[in-house]
């Protein structure tokens, strides 16, 4: 199930449980799968170790810790063609460090794993990611594209509106709530006109402004239905406030799941407009049209490039740079390995240095994945040798 967030991103948003999953020990998660006994895959690990490590980067929020290719748990071990679409799209908007790689990643996306892996060790250095404090163990929740339906106009069955960014609009300053969009005549004059859709379940709305995006199926006045995506364009400046959690600390629901909180709604329909007024925030967006090659893909992230499911992670900018190759590690209930991923998104309740928000798609299985996922994290950064 997917369940709410407690922050909205920017650019597309998180699904975190609030309940708190028990933490395995290191030894748990470096036990990964061994790397098949590939030649390439031998030399590049021999290769490698005859090199000496570079010096330990600082980042704002973070240290990178050089290491060998071996002491990289599971390396070896992850089928890298998915993972390499998604860094082909990061070079469309690489990071001016990693420009200069980008043609040699093209090249290979015809090539097999055992040379993206032979390319990768002998022209990147892996970087463990600690925080500031030496902790190396951190935290991973997940966020998905919702799939709803919506209507061009407004109906007697669809009365909650999905606005585009108003005039006066202006980035670090507060614009009105939610609450005052709905009841100042100066907000809802500056809103008339700026509907890019109508939802039939207020809920509904709140799941795609947390979420960042989300595909619609659009019913037309003349009853033709077309697809779309609504695509994170700003929010009106205030805090997120957790609509679960007020939930929560009431008793009206015992779990933090958008099935619980939209059971509670059903039963208590007079009471959501107020429960939805104590979060201030509010997201606009922009329709975009989602053609074939456009649906095969996410939405756009923080990077500006479309999100690849499974493969792209929100990370905190001031510890990854977006564009960065990061191996990820992680057991829990839910996810279970190690696999190459890119940071190519952040969100507001991304923070810190060992904390990543994974992509997992759209659509029943990526919000249940999604939903699930609050789990142990640990982080290895590539990065171009000198």
């Amino acid at each position: 199930m997917s369940t709410p967030s407690d922050a909205p991103k920017e650019g597309a948003t998180a699904a975190v449980t609030e309940a708190v999953t028990a933490e395995p020990s290191d030894a748990v998660i470096d036990a990964l799968p061994s790397p098949p006994a590939d030649t390439a895959l031998r030399d590049g690990l021999a290769w490698d170790e005859a090199q000496a490590l570079p010096v330990v980067v600082r980042r704002k929020e973070a240290l990178w810790q050089p290491v060998y290719w071996r002491q990289v748990p599971g390396w070896g071990s992850d089928d890298l063609e998915s993972f390499w679409a998604a860094w082909v799209r990061s070079c469309e908007r690489p990071a001016r460090a990693l420009a200069s790689q980008c043609d040699a990643i093209r090249r290979l996306s015809i090539g097999d794993n055992a040379q993206r892996y032979e390319w990768i060790m002998r022209t990147w250095q892996p970087y463990r990611v600690t925080a500031l404090d030496g902790q190396r163990r951190g935290l991973l929740t997940g966020y998905f594209e919702p799939m709803m339906r919506a209507s061009r106009i407004k109906t007697a069955t669809h009365q909650t509106p999905m606005y585009a960014p108003p005039p006066g609009l202006t980035s670090g300053s507060p614009w009105f709530t939610r609450e005052e969009m709905e009841t100042d005549p100066r907000a809802l004059a500056a809103l008339q006109g700026r509907e890019l859709v109508w939802m039939a379940n207020p809920i509904d709305a709140l799941i795609i402004q947390i979420q960042g995006s989300g595909r619609l199926e659009i019913t037309e006045p003349d009853g033709r239905v077309q697809v779309a995506r609504l695509a994170f364009a700003a929010h009106n400046g205030h805090t997120y406030q957790s609509v679960a959690r007020g939930l929560l600390d009431s008793g009206d629901i015992t779990e933090p799941s958008w099935p619980a909180i939209k059971a509670w709604a059903a039963q208590k329909p007079d009471a959501v407009q107020g429960v939805l007024w104590r979060n201030p925030r509010t997201v606009f967006f922009q329709e975009e049209d989602l053609s074939e090659i456009d649906a095969a893909a996410g939405p756009r992230g923080a990077q500006g490039v479309p999100l690849t499911p499974m493969r792209s992670i929100a990370v905190d900018r001031r510890s990854i740079p977006y564009g960065t190759p990061v191996w990820m590690t992680t057991a829990g209930p839910t996810m279970r390995g190690a696999r190459l991923v890119m940071a190519q998104d952040t969100g507001g309740a991304i923070v810190g240095a060992v904390r990543a928000d994974f992509f997992a798609g759209w659509g029943d299985e990526a919000a249940r994945l999604a939903g699930g996922l609050k789990q142990p994290l640990h982080l290895w950064v590539l990065w171009p040798r000198s």
